[in-house]
């Protein structure tokens, strides 16, 4: 019997008023993915994440949460379903104003009716997590991009949800600040059983994390891959697949 999606994109059409950005997507995301949706610059991905985690209705289609419709269901639902995911913007979006730990209690005091003294055990549980235990008093300014990223991160974990969206981790981070970042989402996913969405156009990310992903192509204003994105490098035969995966450097011929 085939498992359920966590996440279901049925003939789901996105855009601004009359504009369409993209149009008949159809995907599923599994439990314990790290599922990413890729493509060039303005074809849409943020645009695709946004639909799925309610903050832009689609044009047309419907995106599923188990069962439920999310853009059907009354408001109630909707916030009920929101809880069951966090989510990494691409800045970090921390408050500037709040230190590491005020900023990663926010959600568990708005929230839930945890005391202040589990909410600072469950705060220091998450920035362990990420490697950032001792920098609880820390504001944003005084840690690096990598550390901010991290932050948000857990952040983003603080209610313990079961899916995390991340919209372009890697960007504005130096190379090894991006493979850390990699590294941990790989951890929290295999220790945690985290089904992760990542939005992303860095191909070190994409092969060094994604077990499945889409390929959103501008120029058609739909998707026209899936699968693993090392499958796809290997068995594509779609051009624009191809010289994304690749920065257009075609593969050396073998004699």
């Amino acid at each position: 019997m085939e498992n359920k999606p966590v996440i279901e994109a049925r003939d789901l059409t996105i855009g601004y008023g009359e504009e369409i950005v993209m149009r008949g997507l159809n995907f599923r995301v599994q439990k314990g993915d790290i599922f990413i949706i890729m493509g060039g610059s303005g074809c849409g991905k943020s645009t695709l994440l946004k639909s799925i985690i309610g903050l832009l209705e689609p044009l047309a289609g419907k995106v599923l949460y188990g069962e439920k419709s999310f853009w059907e269901a009354e408001a109630p639902e909707q916030l009920k379903i929101m809880r069951r995911f966090g989510v990494l913007y691409q800045g970090g979006a921390l408050w500037s104003s709040l230190t590491l730990a005020e900023n990663i209690a926010l959600p568990l005091e708005m929230y839930t009716q945890l005391r202040p003294k589990q909410v600072q055990d469950v705060v220091e549980l998450k920035l362990a997590l990420v490697g950032l235990s001792g920098y609880e008093d820390f504001y944003p300014a005084e840690i690096s991009g990598g550390m901010r990223k991290r932050a948000g991160l857990a952040r983003a974990m603080a209610l313990d949800p079961d899916i995390l969206f991340f919209d372009e981790p890697s960007a504005g981070l130096d190379p090894l600040s991006a493979k850390l970042l990699d590294d941990l989402i790989l951890q929290l996913s295999d220790t945690l059983g985290t089904t992760v969405v990542m939005v992303t156009h860095e191909l070190a990310s994409i092969f060094a994390v994604g077990n499945n992903a889409i390929f959103l192509d501008r120029e058609a204003k739909t998707m026209t891959a899936e699968g693993p994105p090392k499958q796809l490098l290997k068995d594509s035969r779609d051009e624009r697949v191809i010289e994304f995966l690749t920065r257009g450097e075609k593969p050396a011929r073998r004699a």
